[in-house]
């Protein structure tokens, strides 16, 4: 045990011994206990608990090794729920192996006493005999009937987890079978497309974006060569989706178009990437991290159940980015929100809304580095304006509490704030990343105002093994001018589910409860919507819940994730707007993040430099707030009020739909700006 109290004796190096018939001597490290028992019937029962728990005692001792490893992120909770098995079969088998040690020595015992009753001559002694042998049998039958008890745990325990690792491995078997009937097809198909190619020189162009699949995509299904169009691409497709826990949403697409998706999601993708092209050039790569090896648990160990913006980091952890451009890479997909612009349908333009709420996740399922806290006054901005129709801006409004407010205006007609707050709890094997706080959403021609909140995100593994990274949780997506809404559900990781890993699922549904779409799909790779025709209900499941039947359209891809450079991994995998977050860039704020000094070396490599510059600047805001903290005992005295800090670009409103005090953009940066007039802003670098 890592914590005792005062008069532990460590059982695994305790000695048990017995002075009579009814007392026991347990000693350990000059440390010696004497119990006595009633009589020796419940001295054995004692002696025999005792000798169970240091058998478990060493057992634990000697695997506390094992709990250490290096396991890869996609099998790390099996292996540890296997280990856990595999440990608690063997403390049974060792408890099996401790009472027939037992069992052996009061059946020796129980066969001498038995000897000495045959030679037995005088009535009196015999009494006493008589009455040791029903002692010893007593013995006996208490130990056997603790074997009996071990045995028939031991039993339900491997019967329990051989269903478990039967239904798995049959599920394995299933998906093995699966993937073999998938790649013949998709050779079947490549087998063809040559064919194709080869006889119609003219139509390489269109049959090669069939071809392409990737991952997470589901595989073209068969049809014709050339891509005719054909009425068995109209069939619909069924989902399953729990009443309590919906799991789908989609979106409205003419079926005529949709039968086309799969082929022509190549040119989609293009046809977005010629939209997002900047105009001006920027940087594609950023200096490669540097290998520093550092002990975590030295660091972590007194850290255990504190916020995590109370604990000092050095820069060895973190990546060269602060949480407010952390937050700007919310709106890497921002052309979503500029199609949902464009639906006539509410519960259409919902669905576009719902994937790019999930498309905020996708930039995380690698980045498992902190980003630099900023500093109470820092800003971020990201003037877009002319190359992504955009402007963004953030402001560090509170230093604990942890709060950014966020203000981004788009030319293409929408306009979208927060205030996050960061609430994070370390807990030895994982990290808890809770962000608390409300997203809105308004689109300027119909008024529509969505608003909804983040998942939990938890980093796995920060003590032992490789980090990674996982979203779980509720989204609840609200139009306060239609009442539609839209469920979204990310299921946590588990090895023995049969569901997709990083699964999203969900429901769009309007103000009378209707369900009008389905959504599935991953919040690190893409989102699929589709219409729905006709729901029913289902079967009962095993849980007794009822199922709901949604029959739909085709699936329609809304989003799709971008990939990454060749040389992410050296790069803090960062994808291509994060890459050029950073970028030095004139005529921004002295408060801007692009300017904080210790994330410049750190970006640059300088990592020693960089833990220097940090210690620096937090001290200096430790001493701006110890002179406001003395500002505000001084007013008190003086009977005046403290109004606290105040923040520069935003100013604190009560929500009109949350009831929440937020902080919204007042306007005044874009001008300061213009003027290049930053007397306003606190020296915080």
């Amino acid at each position: 045990m890592a914590h005792t109290c005062r008069g532990t004796i460590n059982l695994s190096t305790a000695h048990i011994d017995t002075e009579d018939s009814c007392n026991i001597v347990l000693s350990s490290g000059g440390r010696t206990y004497h119990l006595k028992a009633s009589c020796e019937v419940e001295r054995q029962r004692w002696v025999t608990a005792l000798e169970l728990a240091k058998a478990k005692a060493i057992r634990m001792r000697n695997s506390q090794s094992d709990d250490s490893g290096d396991e890869e992120p996609a099998s790390q909770s099996d292996k540890s729920e296997l280990h856990s098995t595999l440990k608690s079969l063997a403390s049974k088998l060792e408890d099996l192996s401790t009472c027939n040690d037992l069992i052996a020595k009061h059946g020796a015992a129980l066969q001498r006493s038995l000897s000495e009753l045959e030679n037995l001559k005088l009535p009196a002694e015999s009494g006493e005999k008589i009455k040791a042998v029903n002692e010893r049998a007593t013995l006996f039958r208490i130990t056997s009937n603790a074997m009996i008890n071990a045995c028939r745990d031991f039993l339900e325990l491997a019967e329990s987890h051989s269903r478990k690792w039967q239904r798995a491995l049959q599920y394995e078997r299933e998906q093995r079978i699966r993937l073999e009937e998938t790649i013949e097809q998709l050779a079947k198909q490549h087998n063809s497309l040559e064919r194709a190619c080869r006889g119609a020189p003219g139509l390489s162009s269109s049959t090669t974006a069939v071809s392409s699949t990737s991952k997470g995509e589901r595989p073209p299904s068969p049809g014709p060569a050339k891509g005719e169009a054909s009425d068995e691409d109209e069939e619909t497709e069924y989902f399953d989706a729990m009443e309590d826990t919906p799991a789908f949403i989609t979106v409205t697409a003419d079926p005529k178009h949709h039968r086309y998706e799969s082929a022509n999601q190549t040119g989609y993708n293009e046809s977005t990437c010629k939209d997002v092209l900047p105009k001006k050039r920027r940087r594609t790569r950023i200096p490669d991290k540097p290998n520093y090896s550092l002990n975590l648990w030295s660091i972590m160990k007194n850290c255990i159940g504190k916020e995590l913006s109370k604990i000092p980091m050095p820069v060895n952890f973190n990546e060269p980015l602060s949480m407010l451009q952390r937050l700007t890479e919310d709106l890497e997909y921002h052309e979503l929100l500029d199609k949902a612009v464009k639906c006539e349908s509410s519960t259409e333009q919902m669905c576009f809304v719902a994937a790019f709420s999930v498309s905020s996740y996708s930039t995380t399922v690698h980045r498992t580095a902190k980003p630099f806290n900023p500093l109470l006054g820092e800003t971020y901005e990201l003037d877009r304006l002319d190359e992504l129709g955009f402007r963004s801006l953030c402001e560090q409004v509170s230093h604990h509490p942890p709060a950014a407010a966020h203000h981004v205006y788009s030319k293409q007609g929408w306009t979208l704030w927060q205030e996050i707050t960061i609430a994070s709890k370390f807990r030895g094997k994982y990290l808890s990343i809770m962000p608390l706080g409300a997203i809105h959403l308004e689109f300027h021609s119909s008024g529509n105002h969505y608003v909804w909140r983040k998942v939990t995100s938890t980093v796995h593994n920060i003590i032992v093994g490789k980090l990674w990274i996982d979203q779980s949780g509720d989204i609840e997506i609200v139009n306060h001018k239609s009442k539609d809404k839209c469920q979204l559900k990310f299921t946590p990781y588990s090895y023995f589910s049969r569901d997709v890993p990083r699964k999203v699922t969900g429901v769009v549904t309007d103000a009378d409860g209707k369900a009008h779409y389905v959504m599935s799909g991953t919040w690190d790779e893409n989102m699929e919507c589709s219409k729905i025709m006709q729901s029913s209900r289902g079967s009962t499941s095993s849980e007794g819940k009822q199922k709901t039947v949604y029959q739909t359209l085709a699936p329609k891809v809304l989003w799709k994730k971008y990939p990454l450079q060749e040389n992410a991994e050296n790069m803090y995998f960062f994808s291509d707007l994060a890459l050029t977050l950073n970028e030095p860039e004139e005529g921004v704020a002295p408060t801007d993040s692009r300017l904080r000094p210790d994330q410049r070396l750190m970006e640059n490599g300088k990592w020693d430099e960089a833990n220097v510059e940090k210690q620096r600047l937090e001290e200096k805001q430790r001493a701006v707030r110890r002179r406001r903290e003395a500002e505000a005992v001084e007013a008190l005295e003086e009977g005046k009020d403290y109004e606290g800090y105040i923040p520069l670009w935003f100013e604190r409103k009560v929500d009109p739909l949350t009831g929440e005090l937020i902080c919204v953009y007042k306007g005044g940066y874009w001008e300061a700006k213009e003027k290049q007039d930053w007397d306003l802003c606190p020296d915080i670098f």
